[in-house]
């Protein structure tokens, strides 16, 4: 889902791994009590720091199965994956829209929930604007209000927003409704940190976070108050892993029932398990090579990097057929644009200006932009005449598929071969997280950056790569700058209609294509298992959504 940031450190990841010699040690009885309490074990890649929306971007897993969007993507594809609106609709005008929140809906603490705990939280956000504490750091940001003319509750089932400009952000956006009676008196400056939001939390999903132990694992309840019906188990323990081998090893022993991010490798081995079914289906995850273009505070090591013809001629080097072949086992699809194949109202292929595998081109194309090895030494030279070295960082970021670090050396040997040696340092997820943060935070002074990012479906997400580092929600990982694509992301998001749109997203997919600060490598297929012994309701093919499903409908066998 994310291009989010983290906060996790090393240690974690020795401390979760170890924490996982325990499970397999003790599988029968921990297989046993899944069935018996009927409590759901699942685990995945994850690093919540906090359980606070508005001060992290590393915590969709596990708050999504408490708080719900307004919408949603879930609401927009599925008829039975509501969000906190039953309805939606929109003027002539295009700049009125109104929602429809379900009748009668309680927070999980008993209270109402109204069409005014949505007006809160979005004024919450937008009254915050310009000032010293502005609501810019979490997942709750102040990111298109700006375009927002008025919020306001009708009645309790009534909720009116008014835009300034026709833009689909009026519903297509991911803050979490809060419940106004424990947020109000949060101060702004509290709500982007201080703030932990410590369980048990309040909301409207099937299930509330009533534990949380950072680093380790969220226990989660069933919400009795949930609008259709209480679920069917009796909880959730969401364990929070920092790579894919424990989730397979507790998928193996019985000490988890689901798990997600799996590897190639490890999907094919629990696929051959009698107690296991294995699930795959595209998501909105994107995995890149991006170029740090910074120039000044955080610039790379060359100037080469800020050269678009440089970075052009890289991206002949990188055979992105293979990499899904040798690296993903072809559960992914190839690279291309910002776009991936599972959203089609905007995807294509680019075949008109796509780029082909060839080294002796990549190559051709070095010596034409002035990068030769002038010394025969078989390294190349920048421009100011110093031999080429570039350090490639690389890691998996909290909430996505693993990085397989086969793909990093297979870029790398490609880069050595045309004279590019690359030098690779592989991070976990929190350090990751602070290199590749906008230089004015203190990130940068990387070269080369490996990573994946999973976002929405919708347009303005799409092209957020490419968004200027200084906006509110923008997780533009290689600094680059375009003042004509941040022309084109302002009209995206003033721009209603579907085709106007979809016109609009293939300019900018054309342009940053160009401009290469990223190179796409692969669109990974969600590889996620589960076992048959305890549990029944899954969907057929992943058990996976941008929400709660299937959470609320998965019952005991």
């Amino acid at each position: 889902m994310n291009d989010w940031p983290l906060s996790r450190r090393v240690v974690v990841k020795a401390m979760l791994v170890a924490s996982a010699t325990p499970w397999v040690l003790n599988s029968r009885a921990v297989a046993a009590s899944s069935c018996d309490d009927q409590i759901v074990r699942m685990g995945a890649i994850v690093a919540p720091d906090t359980l606070n929306p508005f001060a992290s971007w590393s915590n969709f897993w596990p708050l999504a199965y408490t708080y719900d969007w307004l919408v949603g993507v879930d609401a927009q594809r599925h008829d039975d994956r509501k969000g906190f609106a039953k309805s939606w609709s929109v003027a002539d005008d295009n700049l009125t829209w109104t929602f429809k929140i379900w009748p009668g809906m309680k927070w999980s603490d008993g209270k109402p929930a109204t069409a005014r705990d949505a007006a809160f939280t979005y004024n919450y956000l937008r009254n915050s604007i310009g000032k010293p504490d502005e609501l810019n750091a979490g997942f709750n940001n102040i990111s298109g209000l700006d375009k927002i003319q008025s919020i306001t509750a009708l009645d309790d089932e009534t909720l009116q927003i008014v835009t300034k400009v026709p833009t689909r952000l009026a519903f297509d956006n991911y803050t979490m409704i809060v419940p106004e009676h424990i947020w109000k008196d949060v101060s702004y400056a509290d709500a982007r940190g201080a703030f932990r939001n410590d369980p048990p939390l309040v909301g409207t999903g099937p299930m509330i976070v009533s534990e949380f132990q950072q680093g380790q694992f969220a226990r989660l309840i069933p919400n009795p108050h949930f609008r259709t019906g209480q679920p069917k188990t009796a909880g959730m323990v969401f364990h929070f892993f920092t790579t894919a081998d424990p989730i397979a090893q507790g998928l193996k022993s019985g000490a988890l029932d689901y798990g997600i991010s799996l590897t190639a490798a490890q999907w094919a081995d629990l696929s051959g398990n009698p107690d296991i079914v294995v699930g795959e289906a595209r998501v909105e995850q994107r995995d890149y090579l991006a170029f740090n273009t910074a120039s000044g505070q955080g610039a790379g090591s060359t100037k080469a990097l800020q050269d678009s013809a440089f970075r052009d001629a890289i991206g002949y080097a990188i055979d992105q057929k293979a990499i899904v072949e040798r690296a993903y086992r072809g559960h992914a699809d190839p690279g291309v644009g910002l776009v991936m194949p599972v959203v089609a109202d905007f995807y294509s292929d680019l075949s008109d200006i796509r780029r082909h595998f060839d080294l002796a081109e990549a190559a051709r194309r070095l010596d034409a932009a002035g990068y030769r090895d002038k010394n025969g030494d078989g390294v190349r030279e920048d421009k100011e005449g110093n031999s080429f070295q570039l350090e490639l960082i690389t890691g998996t970021s909290s909430g996505v598929l693993e990085m397989p670090i086969a793909a990093v050396q297979l870029i790398a040997g490609w880069l050595g071969r045309i004279g590019v040696p690359v030098s690779v340092t592989q991070l976990d997820s929190g350090a990751l997280n602070a290199r590749t943060a906008a230089p004015a935070k203190g990130g940068g002074g990387w070269d080369l950056l490996v990573q994946g990012g999973w976002r929405g479906p919708n347009a303005s997400d799409l092209l957020v790569l490419g968004k200027s580092t200084d906006s509110a929600d923008s997780s533009n990982t290689s600094y680059w700058s375009n003042e004509k694509f941040d022309q084109l992301v302002s009209e995206v998001e003033t721009t209603v209609g579907l085709k106007k749109t979809q016109e609009l997203v293939d300019q900018a997919a054309r342009l940053i294509y160009a401009e290469a600060p990223y190179i796409m490598l692969a669109y990974p297929l969600l590889l996620d298992a589960r076992r048959k012994d305890c549990f029944q309701g899954w969907p057929k093919d992943s058990g996976t959504s941008q929400g709660y499903y299937p959470f609320d409908r998965v019952r005991p066998v």
